[in-house]
């Protein structure tokens, strides 16, 4: 029961962060919404930034696990390959669209929270991961623009025009494209 409450706190403030913005929501608004007290939403979470870490913290996990399964391989071809679709699973298992909506509509005010900075050291440590030494500026880019891009492929999805499965197989693909040799 406690943990169907705070995955509805995080629903709801992921909802009205992005709709209102997060210095425009108030943890007032969001017991109103989940139709609680202030008091029975501050069991769960204290402040609006303990629920923006709450919901970047599953995406953390997912980063740092991969980024451990990165650094105990050989840099080759075969590892970016996997390292891709790796990712791309882990971006299809997570409410990811929905909290990359929220970041995107709120750098600003979120551009110096402590889980963001952490997420972002780690997605640059991950792209680092999958360049061995001796890979060229142009080849680093490539790579780190591969993770990049499953991210920019997911914006299509507010269109309309493609399903889930398209997008998810052809932002791979281009992915794939951008690691090669």
């Amino acid at each position: 029961m406690r943990e169907d409450t705070r995955t509805r706190i995080q629903e709801i403030a992921l909802r009205l962060f992005t709709e209102q913005g997060y210095e425009a929501t108030s943890l007032r608004e969001i017991a109103e919404e989940l139709g609680v007290t202030k008091a029975a939403l501050y069991y769960h979470f204290k402040t609006k930034d303990d629920i923006v870490a709450s919901l970047v913290d599953l995406r953390l996990a997912d980063i740092e696990e991969l980024l451990a399964w990165a650094r105990s391989r050989p840099k080759t071809p075969q590892m970016r390959r996997e390292l891709v679709e790796r990712y791309a699973d882990h971006l299809r298992r997570t409410r990811h669209l929905g909290v990359a909506r929220f970041l995107e509509r709120n750098q600003t005010a979120l551009r110096d929270h402590p889980t963001l900075i952490k997420l972002r050291e780690r997605m640059m440590e991950l792209t680092h991961e999958m360049s061995g030494p001796e890979a060229t500026p142009v080849e680093r880019i490539s790579h780190s623009l591969a993770l990049f891009g499953l991210h920019a492929g997911k914006w299509l999805a507010l269109e309309g025009e493609l399903s889930e499965e398209e997008i998810h197989k052809a932002t791979i693909e281009v992915a794939m494209r951008l690691i090669e040799p």
